[in-house]
This record gives C-alpha cells, sequence and structure tokens, in this order.
C-alpha cells in the first residue's frame, strides 16, 4: 500500500509540475484558465474562485490545464488562448515541458547533493581486457565514444546496451591532461564496459552537484530521444512501451531492489533517480510533433508564425481530434500490455 501510494504520489508531482508550467505561463499572459483538474475522469473534488475551478479526478494517470478557446468556443473573447500573440501562446505551451525538465533538475541537484554523482572516471581496469591494451589506467576520464561525448558512466552503459559491440569501438580519454584515442576491438567474452570499473563518488561542491544535475538531465533526454528514434527506426516496437502501469510496476521493483541491497536510503534514491527519469521523458514525449500533444499544437503556431495566418480552427480541431483518438487507442493498447507483462 505505501508503494502504491509514492506511485501514486509521483506521477501526481510529475503531471502537477507539467500542468502548472502551463496554467503559469497562461496566468502571466492573461489567459483566462476554466479549469486547472489533476487526474483524468469523474471529479472527486472540486474548489475555486472567479474564473478558474480546480479539482482533482478519479483516475491518477494525467491531467490538464483547459484555457479558454481550447475546446472551440470562446475563441475571439478576451482572455481566450487565441486571442494572444503567438509568441504568448508558444511560451505557454512549451512551458509544461520545460517545467518537466526543471523538476528533473531540482531532483538531481538533491540526489547529487545527498548521494552521489557519476563521472566516467576509470577506477580499476581488467587485466588482459580491451581498455587495458589500448593503455587506459585508472584514473583516466573517458571522454568520447565513437566520436560522441561522454560525461557519465552511464552514457557508456547505454551504448553499451545500443550499439553492436562486435564492431570495432573508438575510445578516447583524458589522461593527465592529455587526450588520447584507440580503436578496441571487442568479442563476445570482453565487451561488458570495455573492462573498466567507474565508481560514484560524493560532489566536490556545489557547482559540481548543478554540473553534473545538469549533465543527468542531458542523459534522460538523450535516452528518451534515443528511444524514440529506435521505436520509429523499428528496432523498438509499440510492444515496448510502458503506461503508468509499466511505470508503476517498474519502480516497484526497483524499490524492492534498493532496500534488499541498501535499505531505506537506497530506496529514497531509487524513486528520485525514476522520477528524475519519468519526469523528463515526459517533457520530451510532450514535445513531439503529434496532434493531441504539446508538440502538435506548437507545430500550429509555428505554421502561423512563419506563414502569418492563422490554421483554420475547425481543421486544427479535426486534426487535434484525430490524434488524440489515436493517443487513447494507443494508451488503451499500452494499459492492456502492461496489464499482461504484469501477470506474466
Amino acid at each position: 500500500m505505501l508503494k502504491i501510494i509514492a506511485i501514486i504520489l509521483m506521477f501526481g508531482l510529475i503531471v502537477f509540475v507539467h500542468e502548472f508550467g502551463h496554467f503559469l505561463f497562461a496566468k502571466l499572459n492573461h489567459i483566462r484558465v476554466n479549469e486547472f483538474a489533476i487526474g483524468m475522469g469523474p471529479a472527486i473534488m472540486k474548489f475555486g474562485k472567479k474564473e478558474t475551478q480546480y479539482s482533482v479526478r478519479l483516475l491518477p494517470i494525467g491531467g490538464y490545464c483547459l484555457m479558454a478557446g481550447q475546446d472551440g468556443e470562446e475563441t475571439e473573447v478576451e482572455g481566450s488562448f487565441d486571442s494572444k500573440s503567438v509568441l504568448a501562446r508558444l511560451s505557454v505551451m512549451l512551458a509544461g515541458p520545460f517545467f518537466n525538465f526543471i523538476l528533473a533538475l531540482l531532483i538531481s541537484v538533491g540526489t547529487a547533493h545527498f548521494y552521489q554523482v557519476d563521472p566516467p572516471v576509470i577506477t580499476e581496469v581488467s587485466q588482459g581486457s580491451p581498455a587495458a591494451e589500448a593503455g587506459l589506467e585508472a584514473g583516466d576520464e573517458i571522454t568520447a565514444i565513437n566520436g560522441s561525448n561522454i560525461y557519465l558512466f552511464r552514457e557508456i552503459t547505454l551504448f553499451r546496451e545500443l550499439e553492436d559491440l562486435t564492431k570495432p569501438v573508438e575510445l578516447t580519454w583524458l589522461h593527465n591532461g592529455q587526450y588520447k584515442t584507440a580503436t578496441l576491438n571487442l568479442s563476445e567474452k570482453q565487451n561488458y564496459m570495455f573492462g573498466i570499473t567507474c565508481m560514484p563518488r560524493e560532489a566536490k561542491n556545489f557547482g559540481e552537484e548543478l554540473y553534473y544535475s545538469l549533465i543527468e538531465v542531458r542523459f534522460q533526454i538523450k535516452t528518451a530521444i534515443t528511444s524514440v528514434k529506435m521505436l520509429f527506426s523499428g528496432r523498438a516496437s509499440v510492444k515496448d512501451l510502458s503506461g503508468p502501469v509499466g511505470i508503476g510496476n517498474m519502480m516497484s521493483e526497483v524499490i524492492d531492489e534498493a532496500e534488499a541491497s541498501g535499505g531505506t536510503k537506497n530506496a529514497i534514491l531509487s524513486i528520485l533517480s525514476f522520477m528524475v527519469l519519468v519526469s523528463a521523458n515526459l517533457g520530451v514525449m510532450n514535445l513531439l510533433p503529434i496532434p493531441g500533444l504539446d508538440g502538435g499544437r506548437i507545430i500550429f503556431l509555428l505554421i502561423e508564425a512563419i506563414t502569418r495566418k492563422k490554421v483554420p480552427k475547425n481543421k486544427e480541431m479535426i486534426v487535434t481530434f484525430i490524434g488524440f483518438a489515436l493517443l487513447m487507442l494507443l494508451m488503451i493498447f499500452v494499459f492492456f500490455n502492461d496489464i499482461t507483462k504484469l501477470f506474466h
């Protein structure tokens, strides 16, 4: 029960921050907000004065910030979304994902301060490994793999999981202030981390905490974008997607493993790290140019900015409705897919 409550609170906070970004920038731009809701489905609590109604709804799987004019009515009245400039409307649409990235950053600062950071600095090189043969030593810092910059040890982990390690790998590292590059030829028995070990450590000061927190958010955004590319390239399928049920189940497993290995402190760290992942992913997914998401509306606004003409409201609503309907079908599929995985 405590885990269920923790999962619901996690989703609630992440959704609240996203919708609050929209809400705050709507208010700053004098756009009337008809309803600010956390959750979906029937309302279990309503309150509010003046123009905005605040509600908590039954299903903890989303939320919304309904502005005047977004439902096809009140489009030209004072305070409606469509009556504002393109720049004002863009700021409102971008604010939700941006606030998710800010939340991920703030949580990352907390984990960096109270726990550890994850630099790609080698603490041990296995004898006879590809890394040892290339001349890497303890204390060296990995800076790039195949020309792509590396800032966290987990980026090496991500590379190992996604790339074909039967092909030669070009590794760049910093040794005593000098950059060195070598090509590592791996075998199936030697491909695990190239034969190097990197251990997390405490941050030296607040500047380093902030630096690695920014790098952490960058890493999560990069991972989310990579996942989307894999989905569209066919390297992953919709069956690999997870919704609230699947994410909650993964979080539950992470908490159990963390408690088993290190008690309450590790469990809290796992929850916070999971929140960073989910919040950054939500920000990225909402920026996808898909009708029904923030990214879809941003595309319409960019078209308006370029052509200096508004996309006809009826056409925009038809496209948005189709996109939203398809998203709902996808959510239903993902929900039942999560349930199937849960019971298997």
